[in-house]
Parts: structure tokens; sequence; C-alpha cells
């Protein structure tokens, strides 16, 4: 009895590669998977966003009540461009700070800042007033509403009541 052997492929012809039609099926799905994905993406970036603006100024209002109380003593939670006092003015994207006192040179005692807003728009009230906390952790006269506005019509409003505590509305405000 006797085995055939298998037939023997020529090193010559073999093949390596994609062939045309291949490479055209690879190339039209990646097109449909971007055309599809990448508008659904920049809505995600634009929501993660916000939601981390949110919570950078939860924190930050957290905090400051938080040391108010401890301290027994007006702490100030502003934005701050010198890092020694408040820069109200110079806008609510600027890195954030936390001051024991009311926050103006001299009275000014950093205790912790948060770096800068990623947003498009982040603003509060109309009055270039900072937040203020009194050493019972209410916010006075100096309540208000935080309004946040990113890309994509993405948007938030951070609520301070007149106790100092806050609360969160999801939808956009008008910027």
């Amino acid at each position: 009895m006797h085995l055939a052997t298998p037939p023997r492929r020529d090193p010559c012809r073999t093949h390596a590669g994609l062939t045309l039609i291949e490479l055209i099926v690879a190339i039209a799905v990646l097109a449909i998977v971007t055309t599809v994905g990448l508008p659904n993406y920049q809505r995600f970036s634009a929501r993660n966003e916000v939601a981390a603006e949110v919570l950078r100024l939860k924190t930050a209002l957290a905090k400051a009540r938080s040391v108010a109380i401890t301290r027994r003593t007006q702490v100030t939670l502003c934005p701050t461009s010198t890092l020694s006092e408040c820069d109200v003015a110079g806008g609510w994207g600027n890195t954030l700070a936390i001051f024991v006192g009311n926050g103006s040179t001299g009275d000014a005692e950093l205790l912790r800042t948060f770096g800068d807003s990623s947003v498009d728009s982040l603003s509060y009230r109309n009055d270039n007033l900072p937040v203020r906390y009194g050493a019972l952790g209410r916010a006075g006269g100096h309540f208000g509403t935080f309004r946040i506005c990113g890309k994509f019509e993405e948007g938030a409003r951070v609520i301070v009541n007149i106790m100092g505590r806050v609360r969160v509305e999801p939808e956009r405000p008008t910027c």
C-alpha cells in the first residue's frame, strides 16, 4: 500500500496581503463607523466636561462650607489669578480658591485651590460677589446660581441656597 503525499506549494506563489475588494470593504466599514461614532463621542465628551465642572464646583463649595463650620469663621470661595486675593471680575473660569476671611489683600489665608474650568462658559450671579460662608455654614447674602455652559448645548446649573446647601439642575441654562 502506497500513501499519496500531499501536493507541495510553490513558495513563489504564496499570497501575503489583502485583495482590492477586502481593502475597499475595510475602508467602507471604517468610514461608516467613524461617521456614526464621532458625533456621539463629541456629545459624550461635552457631557463629561460639564459633569466634571459640576463635580469641581460641588467639591469646592462643600469644602468651603465645611471649613467655615469647623473653624467657626468666615470662608470665601472665589476665582483668583494671583492666589493671594479674589478676582471675581476676572471670571469664574479661572482657578477657584478657598480663603479664610473675605478674600481681599491682607485678609486672605489661602486654604486650597481648584484648577481652571474646562467648559466654554461659567458664570455666577451678575454682581461680582464671591461665595461666602459664615461660621454656621450659611451663605448669607452671597448665595446664587452657577451657570455652566458646555459644547453641543450641554450645561447645568449649580444652585447655592441661603442656607449654604448646594443642588444641581441638569438642564442647560441660558448662556
